[in-house]
């Protein structure tokens, strides 16, 4: 499935494949995820649900839109239904990067 990598600390993001859930674990780093829908298209960003506890010194932090600040790295893919159930994101590449304000 078609969805972006966003990485704070390099200030990029970037196209990926992913299968699933457990893609989405490896490329943020940590098992412990969390997900806000960011559009009515079903688009959800992926991020590490303890980055606001985590020490975070010296990472970069992300805003997609209104959301809270995202320390590390985040992964926005497409569902349907819930969470769980993955699909290509709608939102193209050059859009998200419009959306994302680095911090």
């Amino acid at each position: 499935m078609k969805a972006y990598l966003v990485d704070s600390n390099q200030k990029s993001v970037t196209a990926v494949d992913i299968a699933g859930l457990d893609d989405v674990k490896k490329l943020i780093g940590y098992d412990s995820v969390d997900s806000d829908e960011i559009d009515a298209s079903g688009d959800r960003l992926f991020f590490d649900e303890s980055c606001f506890l985590r020490d975070q010194t010296g990472k970069g932090r992300f805003k997609l839109d209104n959301l809270a600040p995202v320390a590390g790295k985040g992964v926005v893919a497409g569902s349907s239904g819930d969470a769980a159930n993955l699909k290509d994101a709608a939102v193209t590449l050059a859009a998200l990067q419009q959306r994302i304000t680095w911090q």
